[in-house]
């Protein structure tokens, strides 16, 4: 199921942008132009990580997983990006709280079940440190697939 979410030309590595808007409209327009998302996805996201903010203080690099609601998905897919510059995200359960995250998991999933099932191998290794530097610190695509790819099936 879940090795058809994870695709080269979705993986982006030492991802430059601004701002947190900037990275969000960015991230989901290339999910948009690949025919994963609807047109809508953009706005959504941006409105769901207003009430259920998505950055995480993970162990040695922070995390964020911005998604939105099914029915603003056409196909799965997970976009994966390490950015060249942390970009402060609100902190998922404590939003008064900012995160500086510099590896993104954008989410696009069309199944509420298979996106809990996704996110809670996603989290396995959000606790490990070293696997959060290794992946970070990859320097292709496709060693980032295969490291989730160990995760996820």
């Amino acid at each position: 199921m879940s090795t058809s979410m994870l695709h080269e030309d979705l993986i982006f590595l030492n991802y430059k942008t601004t701002n947190f808007k900037n990275l969000i409209e960015e991230l989901s327009h290339i999910l948009y132009k690949k025919g994963y998302v609807k047109e809508s996805y953009t706005s959504a996201i941006l409105e769901r990580e207003k009430q259920f903010p998505t950055g995480l203080k993970t162990p040695g690099i922070n995390i964020a997983m911005p998604h939105t609601y099914p029915e603003h998905v056409v196909k799965p897919a997970i976009l994966v990006a390490t950015l060249e510059n942390p970009i402060d995200f609100h902190e998922m359960g404590n939003s008064s709280n900012t995160v500086p995250a510099k590896l993104i998991f954008m989410l696009a999933v069309t199944d509420p079940k298979g996106h809990l099932e996704i996110l809670s191998k996603l989290m396995s290794i959000f606790s490990q440190e070293d696997k959060l530097i290794d992946l970070y610190n990859s320097t292709q695509a496709k060693e980032i697939i295969d490291k989730l790819n160990k995760v996820l099936n």
